[in-house]
């Protein structure tokens, strides 16, 4: 986590990074910009469908 705050720290203004997962550290989030939280609402997986490669893995 300390290699990633560092990276994120001193990377160049105009770079943008994008880090995705759940429970993301405490000094990860203090050191982002942006944080959001997405909450699954409907799939198709809850009517039985099944995956789609490129999609769900």
């Amino acid at each position: 986590v300390a290699e990633v705050v560092d990276v994120l720290t001193h990377r160049p203004g105009s770079q943008h990074v994008v880090i995705t997962g759940r429970d993301a550290p405490r000094e990860l989030i203090e050191a982002a910009d942006l944080v959001t939280e997405m909450a699954k609402v409907k799939h198709p997986m809850d009517a039985g469908r099944k995956g789609q490669r490129g999609i769900e893995w």
